[in-house]
């Protein structure tokens, strides 16, 4: 019989204020590295899903999101690997825009050896114990099948986006239960 492990608890306000100073001296560090005025941005603590951290920009804010559960499976090796990482994505986007720039690319991997880290893009955790993002399905037919849509593709459809079956090449219709 196996044993179902418990979920893991995210980390606390007291971890929480330690990121954001880790944050707020990653974006100090780099302005004097860089000879570049960098604001403070948010730093948001909820990000779910398989990703430890985020840097986006979202209707022209930008804003360092992470994963508190994430975060608590190895909060020492996060602050000192994800913290650095999301601010170089930050740091890359203030110097460089978004344009003609890879993500991980030449500029990005430059800034995080000058944070004095390993420009790496991955870290690998068992993501057992955190809450994973679960995507609601949807039933939706064609000539020939009975599909599943995520809500993702469900809402898109909603707005007038067409999806057809990769066999019969009809159109996906939604299932509409009859009373």
């Amino acid at each position: 019989m196996t044993q179902i492990s418990a979920q893991i608890l995210p980390i606390n306000d007291r971890q929480k204020s330690e990121v954001v100073e880790l944050t707020t001296h990653f974006i100090d560090t780099a302005e004097h590295l860089f000879l570049t005025p960098l604001p403070k941005i948010p730093v948001l603590f909820d990000l779910k899903g398989q990703s430890a951290g985020m840097f986006r920009v979202k209707k022209g804010v930008q804003e360092i999101r992470f994963n508190p559960w994430i975060f608590a499976l190895d909060y020492d090796q996060n602050s000192y690997d994800t913290v650095p990482h999301e601010v170089a994505h930050y740091v890359v986007n203030v110097l460089f825009g978004r344009r003609n720039i890879k993500p991980h690319g030449r500029e990005w991997q430059n800034v995080m050896i000058a944070f004095g880290r390993e420009p790496k893009t991955t870290c690998n955790y068992d993501l057992e114990r955190v809450p994973l993002r679960c995507l609601k399905h949807y039933a939706y037919r064609c000539h020939c099948q009975d599909h599943k849509v995520s809500s993702i593709r469900h809402n898109r459809i909603l707005k007038g986006q067409t999806y057809c079956c990769k066999k019969c090449r009809s159109r996906l219709e939604p299932i509409t239960l009859s009373s």
